[in-house]
């Protein structure tokens, strides 16, 4: 009888019911983002609403919104944000679905947003892309 690799002490690969370590830090990594990319919505949302020229006006945009709207969407975004990541971080399980499509959500959003802020529009969107794929990856015990 034959050992698989992934059962030899020693072996470095982990086994098919063992967790991927790249996967859990991938999912503690998704938890820490959306926390951040929430806190930072929330900035984003504040200002926004308190001063409209805080952002550029745009004049002739598809997806144009007043700067205010802007800034409501951008800190109720923000809040759930935080509180799924949370979520994520401490393990529950409806954190993980709900962290995926809300990631999606913020990467539309940040898309309609690019004309603003297009340098944080684009890191924005490149993360949430790494917490789809992070959160779809890789499903783990809580981390905190």
């Amino acid at each position: 009888m034959t050992q698989s690799a992934s059962s030899v002490p020693g072996s470095s690969r982990p086994s098919a019911t063992e967790p991927s370590p790249w996967g859990a830090a991938g999912a503690m990594f998704a938890g820490v983002v959306l926390l951040v990319d929430g806190i930072l919505s929330i900035v984003k949302g504040i200002a926004g609403i308190a001063s409209d020229d805080v952002y550029t006006r745009i004049s002739n945009y598809t997806f144009k919104f007043d700067i205010t709207a802007w800034g409501w969407i951008h800190l109720v975004l923000g809040v759930i944000l935080v509180f799924v990541g949370w979520g994520i971080l401490k393990g529950a399980a409806w954190a993980w679905g709900v962290g995926i499509g809300l990631a999606a959500l913020n990467l539309i959003a940040n898309f309609m947003w690019l004309p603003y802020q297009p340098v944080w529009a684009v890191i924005s969107i490149a993360l949430d892309t790494f917490v789809i794929w992070a959160l779809c990856a890789h499903r783990a015990k809580p981390v905190i």
